[in-house]
């Protein structure tokens, strides 16, 4: 359920109040319908999470789009003139670089990178929270970016919680327990919750979970017993600890977003394409 300054709220009636978007609409219906209390001590801080949790959906779907390869970290790739590929296979941002500036790049030029799929969901929370703040706090905040594996700035204050409750833009983990020795990196997938059923991973695409699952389990070990699942867990950014820094706009409203102002969102499954 949700409540709200200490009231139980209607996921109908915010849709209707606060103009929401698909995604929006999902998050409180998913909210409200769920065992979990989601609790807010003013509206506008709900307001800032189906902000942040709306551009998590865009930026993980703009990321499918950009022509990011997938890598080990022994193989990964960065713009130079952005990024400083580090012995490990990280990227760390270029001094004199803006942080604004290094993680639009990754969006504009994808094909000149690659990395695996927990690094890429570092860039898109990182890209998301770009959206929703102030641009002068983002780049105070994140001055020294690195990007490798789960390493991120304390200023995202990303949470992981045991859930059973996946709301859009959540970051969630399909485990692969009999994943073959010989390929470690379908240990597992990374994945943003994309509403509808749906969910983004890099190197696997946007798959339902059935066939994320079926993905995963094509990555076994010979003789593997063990099905691939889904984990009861969900990394969030500190959406209140964020929203001091909300940059007072609408999704619509995002500085330097590589999507097209729209509120519907689109993702392609094979030659079914899936619009909400």
């Amino acid at each position: 359920m949700i409540v709200i300054a200490g009231r139980p709220a209607n996921p109908a009636s915010l849709a209707a109040e606060w103009g929401l978007n698909p995604v929006q609409r999902e998050t409180v219906a998913i909210m409200a319908r769920s065992d979990e209390t989601f609790e807010y001590p003013t509206p506008e801080l709900l307001q800032f999470e189906l902000k942040v949790r709306d551009h998590l959906v865009r930026s993980a779907l703009a990321l499918n789009e950009s022509g990011l390869a997938f890598s080990t970290f022994e193989e990964s790739r960065a713009n130079p003139a952005y990024w400083i590929r580090t012995d490990q296979g990280g990227f760390r941002l270029r001094p004199g670089v803006l942080p604004s500036s290094g993680i639009i790049n990754i969006f504009r030029e994808g094909q000149k990178y690659a990395t695996e799929c927990a690094t890429a969901m570092v860039i898109i929370i990182y890209h998301a929270v770009l959206q929703s703040i102030r641009l002068p706090d983002f780049e105070r905040m994140f001055s020294d970016i690195l990007l490798y594996d789960w390493r991120y700035d304390q200023d995202l204050d990303l949470q992981t919680i045991r859930t059973n409750t996946f709301l859009p833009g959540d970051v969630i983990y399909f485990a692969n327990p009999d994943y073959d020795r010989e390929t470690p990196q379908w240990q597992g997938e990374n994945a943003v919750v994309l509403g509808n059923g749906l969910y983004y991973g890099h190197g696997a695409g946007i798959k339902r979970a059935s066939e994320m699952v079926a993905f995963l389990n094509e990555q076994r070990r010979e003789g593997a017993m063990r099905s691939a699942y889904r984990a009861n867990q969900a990394t969030r950014p500190g959406f209140a600890y964020l929203f001091p820094y909300d940059n007072g706009r609408s999704t619509m409203q995002a500085f330097g977003h590589p999507i097209q102002a729209s509120s519907r969102i689109t993702a392609q499954i094979g030659s079914l394409s899936w619009e909400w």
